[in-house]
């Protein structure tokens, strides 16, 4: 049975991922800072709970020994974790900062680490990055969220070409738009102009599926009525 990892788990997007892999048979856990707020969809799906800080290395080593004593060594890596702190340049907090970019990049580089030590063995397996429009494009007051973005999307486009030929499916997700929740509902008059996170999940689920003779490594998502 395969077993999945997604780290970075909310209400959202991550939610939709674990009941759909759920759905589909897999054994599936759950990381999060705060592992009490995985406890809903756990009791959802009966997916594993983990905590973990995904920007530290001593935490994500023993996150993924946790998860293959418990589910086995993982086949699918999913990292949804982000950090971001907004404001002008000048008024930005130095840690801050590195605190955002040390979530959205060097905690997806700890994850795809530990991950892939565990694949190549195998010579399968995938590792999947949710990215965001900050990935591809600089906003005002958003340089700290872009920054770490923009080095995820360069870890996933460099780990794509080192590891595809060794067997492992490395794939990025562009999340160009608002995904919908309950705290941000579409108006009643823009129907579908925001992302839905089963939606998404979908087109993660699609590429897992991919064969190896047509592997994506990047995946751009953005609901209808956006601007390009």
């Amino acid at each position: 049975m395969t077993a999945a990892l997604i780290v970075g788990v909310g209400p959202g997007l991550s939610a939709s991922l674990a009941r759909l892999f759920v759905r589909e048979g897999m054994r599936v856990g759950l990381a999060a800072r705060d592992s009490g707020k995985l406890a809903p969809i756990c009791r959802e799906t009966g997916a594993e709970p983990y905590a973990c800080d995904a920007a530290d290395p001593a935490q994500v080593a023993a996150l993924f020994e946790a998860v293959e004593a418990a589910l086995g060594a993982p086949d699918v890596v999913i990292y949804n974790a982000s950090g971001r702190t907004r404001g002008a340049l000048v008024d930005l907090a130095p840690a801050e900062v590195r605190q955002a970019i040390m979530v959205s990049a060097f905690g997806g580089f700890l994850v795809a680490q530990q991950a892939t030590r565990r694949m190549l063995p195998r010579g399968s397996g995938a590792i999947l990055f949710t990215g965001a429009s900050a990935s591809v494009k600089g906003y005002a007051n958003s340089s700290a969220f872009a920054m770490g973005k923009f080095a995820l999307r360069g870890l996933a486009q460099s780990l794509a070409r080192e590891l595809a030929p060794r067997g492992i499916h490395v794939a990025h997700f562009v999340i160009d738009g608002g995904i919908r929740s309950g705290q941000r509902p579409e108006a009643a008059d823009k129907p579908d102009s925001l992302l839905d996170p089963d939606a998404i999940a979908a087109s993660y689920l699609h590429v897992l599926r991919q064969p190896r003779s047509a592997w994506t490594w990047e995946v751009e998502l953005r609901p209808w009525v956006e601007r390009f």
